[in-house]
C-alpha cells in the first residue's frame, strides 16, 4: 500500500497537462502509465514498421457490437495518443459550445463556454507550442492573444493550392500545429501517425512529462495498468494495478481517470459500486464521421515534404445550400507507398508508388452526434465492445462533395475517398458527458463524478458533444482549468 496525495491515471494531453497544471501545488502526485517510454530509434521514422509492422501499436483487439473483432487507433505509452498523433491543435469553435442544430439532429450545448475556457485555451497553445495564423480562418473563435508562434509556412505546391483555393471564393488557412519548429524540428515528412525520434513534435511526453521528471513532489510509474477502483462511502478508497512484479494496491486523496474515453469507461464499468444515477457511463461514444481523400495531379511528382499546413473550414457551419454544419477539412501528413499498402494490400506497390508521388492527402471531418445507443460495454471475454453505428452522415457526404469540387477546380482531375470505420477511433468522445444535472451527466463541469467526493475524469470523455475539430487541445484547455479548480481546493 503506497499513498499519494493525487493519483492520474494515464500521461496522454489530458492527465499530463492536469499534472502540469498541479505542478506547483506542493502535493505529492503519481502519475500512473499503463505503457513505457517509446524508445528514440531509427524505427520512429520508418513506414514499414510503423504502418506495416505496426510497430508501436498494443496486441490488443476489441469487439464490435455484433462480436467481431478488430483493432483499434489506440498507443499506450507515456504520452498516450499524442505520440502517434499530427499534432493538429484547433481551438473548438465557438458554436460548439452552444446547442447546434444538425440535419440528423441536435449537439447539446456544453456546461460551460467557449468563453470562460479561452483563457485555457491560451496556456494549452502556448505549453504546446501552437503554431498559426489570425484573421484568416472566419470560423474561428474570437481570441484575446495572438498565437504564441507564427504559422507553418506553406511549401511551393501546397502555396499554390493556397491561392487557387483563393481564387474560388474560399477562405483557406493554416492549419495550428504545435511542433518545435524553432530548436529542433526539420519538417520530416514523418510527423503525422508516427512518433518523433527527436521529440520536436508536441506530444505530451516532450512538453510535458518531461520536464515534470525534475519535480521532486511528482512521481511517474510506467508499465502499471489500473485493474480496478475500489469504492467506499460515495468515494474511491484505492486503486489496483497489475504490474510486472504483482499487483500492488495503491492510495491517494484524490484520484483522475485519464486513460481515454473508452478506457476510462470501461475501467469504471469493471469497477464495484460506481454511482451511476444517469445510467450514462459509456454511453454516447462518439468518434467523429471521418474520410481520407487522396487527389492526384497524373503531370507533376509533388515535392512536398511537410504536408500538413492546410486547413479549410468554409463550410464547418454549413452554407447557402446545405444550412446544417459540415465540418473540417485539414491535410494530413504526406502519404508514402508503404503506407497505402497497408490500406490496400491487393494493389501493387509500383502503382501505389506511382500514384502516392503525385497525390496530395487530405482528412476530412464531421460530427458524429450523442447518440445513447452508442455505447461500450465489457463482453464476456472481457474485451471492450463498442456498439457503434454512424450518424449525420448525408452531412459528411455533402462535407465531401464539396471537397471534390474544390480539389478538381484545384488542379486535381482524380479525386478519391474512403469513409473510415469503427477502427479510426482516435478522437473518441462523450463517454462519461459532464453537466450540472447528475440525472443526464455523468461529471460536473469541473470533470468531478457525481456521487463522488474524490473521483475525476480528464479526457475526451467528458465532452457533450464531439464538434468537427481535433479535440487534443481542448482536453489540455480543459485539463488546465480542472488544475486550477483543484488548486483552489487544496490545503
Amino acid at each position: 500500500m503506497t499513498d499519494f496525495d493525487i493519483i492520474i491515471a494515464g500521461t496522454g494531453i489530458g492527465g499530463a497537462t492536469l499534472a502540469w497544471g498541479l505542478r506547483n501545488s506542493g502535493a505529492r502526485i503519481l502519475l500512473i502509465e499503463r505503457g513505457d517510454f517509446l524508445p528514440q530509434e531509427h524505427q520512429n521514422w520508418s513506414p514499414e514498421a510503423v504502418f506495416g509492422e505496426h510497430r508501436y501499436k498494443p496486441n490488443e483487439y476489441w469487439e464490435t457490437g455484433d462480436g467481431y473483432l478488430f483493432t483499434p487507433g489506440v498507443h499506450y505509452g507515456v504520452g498516450g495518443n499524442s505520440k502517434i498523433y499530427g499534432a493538429a491543435l484547433p481551438r473548438f469553435r465557438k458554436e460548439d459550445f452552444e446547442e447546434l442544430e444538425h440535419e440528423q439532429g441536435l449537439s447539446p450545448a456544453w456546461p460551460i463556454t467557449y468563453d470562460e475556457l479561452e483563457p485555457y485555451y491560451n496556456r494549452a497553445e502556448k505549453l504546446y507550442r501552437v503554431h498559426g495564423c489570425v484573421d484568416e480562418d472566419p470560423t474561428e473563435p474570437p481570441r484575446s492573444v495572438n498565437y504564441p508562434y507564427q504559422e507553418i509556412l506553406h511549401e511551393p505546391q501546397i502555396a499554390r493550392l493556397t491561392d487557387s483555393l483563393r481564387k474560388q471564393g474560399l477562405n483557406p488557412s493554416h492549419l495550428p500545429l504545435g511542433i518545435d519548429l524553432g530548436k529542433r524540428c526539420i519538417r520530416c515528412h514523418t510527423c503525422d501517425g508516427f512518433p518523433c525520434k527527436i521529440h520536436a513534435k508536441s506530444d505530451a511526453e516532450a512538453c510535458v512529462i518531461r520536464p515534470l521528471m525534475a519535480n521532486p513532489n511528482i512521481t511517474i510509474w510506467t508499465n502499471s495498468p489500473v485493474s480496478q477502483l475500489t469504492m467506499r462511502n460515495g468515494a474511491v478508497d484505492s486503486l489496483k494495478l497489475d504490474r510486472r512484479d504483482g499487483q500492488v494496491t495503491i492510495r491517494g486523496g484524490t484520484y483522475v481517470l485519464s486513460c481515454g474515453a473508452v478506457n476510462s469507461a470501461a475501467l469504471l464499468l469493471r469497477s464495484e459500486g460506481v454511482p451511476n444515477f444517469s445510467g450514462l457511463i459509456g454511453r454516447n461514444y462518439m468518434a467523429h464521421n471521418n474520410s481520407a481523400l487522396i487527389a492526384i495531379r497524373p503531370w507533376e511528382f509533388n515535392t512536398t515534404t511537410f504536408q500538413k499546413t492546410l486547413s479549410v473550414n468554409d463550410w464547418y457551419l454549413g452554407d447557402d445550400k446545405w444550412p446544417w454544419p459540415m465540418g473540417n477539412l485539414q491535410m494530413i501528413g504526406k502519404v508514402q507507398a508503404v503506407m497505402l499498402k497497408s490500406a490496400r494490400p491487393n494493389l501493387p506497390l509500383s502503382w501505389l508508388k506511382y500514384l502516392s508521388s503525385r497525390s496530395i492527402e487530405w482528412w476530412a471531418m464531421s460530427e458524429d452526434l450523442p447518440d445513447t445507443n452508442n455505447h461500450i460495454t465489457i463482453s464476456r471475454a472481457g474485451r471492450i465492445r463498442i456498439h457503434w453505428k454512424p450518424n449525420n452522415l448525408a452531412t459528411h457526404r455533402r462535407l465531401l462533395k464539396r471537397a471534390r469540387i474544390m480539389l478538381r477546380r484545384g488542379g486535381y482531375p482524380f479525386v478519391f475517398s474512403q469513409e473510415m470505420g469503427i477502427e479510426a477511433n482516435s478522437h473518441q468522445c462523450g463517454t462519461l458527458k459532464m453537466g450540472t444535472d447528475p440525472s443526464t451527466s455523468v461529471l460536473d463541469p469541473h470533470c468531478r463524478m457525481h456521487g463522488t467526493k474524490n473521483l475525476r475524469i480528464v479526457d475526451a470523455s467528458f465532452f457533450p458533444s464531439s464538434g468537427a475539430m481535433n479535440p487534443a487541445l481542448t482536453i489540455a484547455a480543459q485539463a488546465l482549468r480542472v488544475a486550477d479548480h483543484m488548486n483552489k481546493q487544496l490545503p
